[in-house]
Protein backbone atom coordinates (compact mmCIF):
# COMPACT_ATOMS: atom_id res chain seq x y z
CA UNK A 1 0.00 0.00 0.00
CA UNK A 2 1.35 3.51 -1.08
CA UNK A 3 -1.76 5.88 -0.52
CA UNK A 4 -3.89 6.60 1.83
CA UNK A 5 -8.12 5.55 0.78
CA UNK A 6 -9.15 8.68 2.54
CA UNK A 7 -7.23 11.69 2.07
CA UNK A 8 -5.01 10.27 -1.08
CA UNK A 9 -1.50 10.86 1.11
CA UNK A 10 1.34 8.54 1.59
CA UNK A 11 1.20 6.00 3.89
CA UNK A 12 4.11 4.29 5.87
CA UNK A 13 4.54 0.88 7.02
CA UNK A 14 4.85 1.06 11.20
CA UNK A 15 3.74 0.01 14.98
CA UNK A 16 1.09 2.65 15.92
CA UNK A 17 1.24 3.41 19.66
CA UNK A 18 -0.76 0.78 21.05
CA UNK A 19 -0.05 -1.79 18.75
CA UNK A 20 1.42 -4.97 18.33
CA UNK A 21 1.26 -4.98 15.12
CA UNK A 22 2.43 -3.11 11.87
CA UNK A 23 0.62 -1.57 9.60
CA UNK A 24 -0.21 1.18 7.19
CA UNK A 25 -0.57 4.59 8.90
CA UNK A 26 -1.77 7.64 7.23
CA UNK A 27 1.28 10.36 7.41
CA UNK A 28 -1.18 13.21 6.77
CA UNK A 29 -4.78 11.93 8.34
CA UNK A 30 -2.80 9.09 10.83
CA UNK A 31 -5.59 6.69 9.18
CA UNK A 32 -4.80 3.08 10.45
CA UNK A 33 -5.04 0.80 7.40
CA UNK A 34 -5.36 -2.52 8.85
CA UNK A 35 -5.52 -5.80 6.33
CA UNK A 36 -6.95 -8.74 8.03
CA UNK A 37 -7.63 -12.61 6.99
CA UNK A 38 -10.19 -12.93 4.34
CA UNK A 39 -12.84 -15.50 4.79
CA UNK A 40 -13.56 -17.90 2.01
CA UNK A 41 -16.83 -19.58 2.45
CA UNK A 42 -18.82 -22.60 0.61
CA UNK A 43 -20.83 -25.66 0.54
CA UNK A 44 -20.44 -29.29 0.62
CA UNK A 45 -23.40 -30.42 -1.40
CA UNK A 46 -24.48 -33.93 -0.85
CA UNK A 47 -27.59 -36.34 -2.95
CA UNK A 48 -27.86 -40.00 -1.32
CA UNK A 49 -23.87 -40.89 -1.81
CA UNK A 50 -22.76 -38.47 -3.68
CA UNK A 51 -21.23 -35.00 -3.32
CA UNK A 52 -21.02 -32.33 -5.64
CA UNK A 53 -18.24 -30.66 -7.20
CA UNK A 54 -16.94 -28.38 -9.43
CA UNK A 55 -14.06 -27.83 -12.07
CA UNK A 56 -13.10 -24.53 -12.04
CA UNK A 57 -13.13 -22.21 -14.61
CA UNK A 58 -10.54 -19.72 -13.66
CA UNK A 59 -7.38 -19.54 -12.03
CA UNK A 60 -5.69 -20.40 -9.73
CA UNK A 61 -6.16 -23.86 -10.82
CA UNK A 62 -8.09 -24.09 -12.97
CA UNK A 63 -9.27 -27.52 -14.47
CA UNK A 64 -9.12 -28.89 -10.94
CA UNK A 65 -12.24 -29.79 -9.04
CA UNK A 66 -13.11 -28.10 -6.23
CA UNK A 67 -16.12 -27.94 -3.74
CA UNK A 68 -18.30 -24.45 -4.74
CA UNK A 69 -16.46 -21.97 -2.42
CA UNK A 70 -15.58 -18.47 -2.57
CA UNK A 71 -14.33 -14.83 -0.84
CA UNK A 72 -17.35 -13.80 1.33
CA UNK A 73 -18.55 -10.21 0.66
CA UNK A 74 -18.99 -7.62 3.14
CA UNK A 75 -22.93 -7.23 4.12
CA UNK A 76 -23.39 -11.26 4.35
CA UNK A 77 -23.40 -14.33 6.93
CA UNK A 78 -21.16 -16.45 5.95
CA UNK A 79 -24.07 -19.24 5.36
CA UNK A 80 -25.46 -16.32 2.95
CA UNK A 81 -21.60 -16.78 1.28
CA UNK A 82 -21.65 -19.74 1.16
CA UNK A 83 -24.77 -20.32 -0.66
CA UNK A 84 -24.43 -17.54 -2.71
CA UNK A 85 -21.05 -19.57 -4.14
CA UNK A 86 -22.99 -23.02 -3.98
CA UNK A 87 -25.14 -20.91 -6.64
CA UNK A 88 -22.92 -19.25 -8.67
CA UNK A 89 -20.33 -22.05 -9.20
CA UNK A 90 -23.04 -25.03 -9.70
CA UNK A 91 -26.76 -23.73 -9.66
CA UNK A 92 -27.66 -25.52 -6.71
CA UNK A 93 -29.21 -25.09 -3.62
CA UNK A 94 -29.09 -26.56 -0.44
CA UNK A 95 -31.47 -27.46 2.53
CA UNK A 96 -30.78 -27.84 6.18
CA UNK A 97 -26.64 -26.66 6.05
CA UNK A 98 -25.02 -26.58 9.14
CA UNK A 99 -21.34 -25.17 9.64
CA UNK A 100 -19.18 -28.57 8.99
CA UNK A 101 -15.52 -27.50 8.59
CA UNK A 102 -13.27 -24.33 9.69
CA UNK A 103 -9.72 -24.30 8.39
CA UNK A 104 -7.43 -21.60 9.42
CA UNK A 105 -4.61 -20.82 6.37
CA UNK A 106 -2.08 -18.26 8.32
CA UNK A 107 0.44 -18.08 5.83
CA UNK A 108 -2.34 -16.80 2.94
CA UNK A 109 -4.25 -15.02 5.56
CA UNK A 110 -7.58 -17.41 4.65
CA UNK A 111 -9.97 -18.53 6.95
CA UNK A 112 -12.20 -21.26 4.84
CA UNK A 113 -15.71 -22.25 6.27
CA UNK A 114 -17.80 -25.30 4.77
CA UNK A 115 -21.44 -25.81 5.43
CA UNK A 116 -22.50 -29.51 4.93
CA UNK A 117 -25.79 -29.64 3.72
CA UNK A 118 -28.37 -31.43 1.16
CA UNK A 119 -29.08 -30.82 -2.35
CA UNK A 120 -32.66 -29.32 -2.48
CA UNK A 121 -32.71 -31.02 -6.15
CA UNK A 122 -30.79 -32.19 -9.13
CA UNK A 123 -31.22 -29.04 -11.25
CA UNK A 124 -28.10 -28.20 -11.03
CA UNK A 125 -25.01 -26.79 -13.61
CA UNK A 126 -21.71 -25.16 -14.13
CA UNK A 127 -21.81 -21.27 -13.62
CA UNK A 128 -19.76 -18.62 -15.03
CA UNK A 129 -16.55 -19.94 -12.90
CA UNK A 130 -16.67 -23.87 -13.68
CA UNK A 131 -16.25 -25.64 -16.25
CA UNK A 132 -18.79 -28.18 -15.00
CA UNK A 133 -20.20 -29.83 -12.03
CA UNK A 134 -21.09 -33.66 -11.28
CA UNK A 135 -21.99 -35.76 -8.88
CA UNK A 136 -19.36 -37.79 -7.59
CA UNK A 137 -19.66 -40.90 -5.61
CA UNK A 138 -16.58 -41.84 -3.40
CA UNK A 139 -14.71 -43.98 -5.04
CA UNK A 140 -14.91 -41.67 -8.17
CA UNK A 141 -13.67 -38.61 -6.67
CA UNK A 142 -10.52 -37.28 -8.89
CA UNK A 143 -8.15 -37.29 -5.57
CA UNK A 144 -5.50 -36.34 -7.89
CA UNK A 145 -7.38 -33.04 -9.15
CA UNK A 146 -8.46 -31.30 -6.51
CA UNK A 147 -7.72 -27.32 -6.09
CA UNK A 148 -6.59 -26.96 -2.98
CA UNK A 149 -5.55 -29.17 0.19
CA UNK A 150 -9.25 -27.66 2.10
CA UNK A 151 -11.20 -29.26 -0.65
CA UNK A 152 -9.30 -32.90 -0.15
CA UNK A 153 -8.97 -32.69 3.51
CA UNK A 154 -13.04 -32.06 4.10
CA UNK A 155 -13.98 -34.97 2.02
CA UNK A 156 -11.88 -37.40 3.29
CA UNK A 157 -13.51 -36.30 6.82
CA UNK A 158 -16.70 -36.70 5.60
CA UNK A 159 -16.33 -39.60 4.12
CA UNK A 160 -15.02 -41.05 7.77
CA UNK A 161 -17.95 -39.08 9.45
CA UNK A 162 -20.73 -40.29 7.08
CA UNK A 163 -19.90 -44.41 8.10
CA UNK A 164 -21.18 -42.97 11.74
CA UNK A 165 -23.47 -40.44 10.52
CA UNK A 166 -21.81 -38.00 13.01
CA UNK A 167 -20.86 -33.99 11.39
CA UNK A 168 -19.49 -32.24 14.57
CA UNK A 169 -17.84 -28.95 13.34
CA UNK A 170 -14.47 -29.59 13.08
CA UNK A 171 -11.21 -26.58 12.73
CA UNK A 172 -8.21 -27.24 11.34
CA UNK A 173 -5.08 -25.16 10.84
CA UNK A 174 -3.11 -25.90 7.47
CA UNK A 175 0.36 -24.47 8.45
CA UNK A 176 3.00 -23.54 5.43
CA UNK A 177 6.26 -24.13 6.47
CA UNK A 178 9.41 -22.92 4.87
CA UNK A 179 10.61 -25.52 2.18
CA UNK A 180 7.15 -27.25 2.25
CA UNK A 181 6.00 -27.39 -1.38
CA UNK A 182 2.45 -25.22 -1.72
CA UNK A 183 -0.37 -26.32 -3.35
Amino acid sequence: MKFCSECGQGVTARVPDGDTHSRFVCDHCQTIHYQNPRIVAGCLAVHGQQVLLCRRAIEPRRGYWTLPAGFMENGETTEEAALRETWEEARARLQQQELYMLFNLPHINQVYMFFRGDLADLDFSAGEESLEVRLFHEHEIPWDELAFPTIGKTLKQYFIDRQVQTFPIRIRDILYRPGQTRR
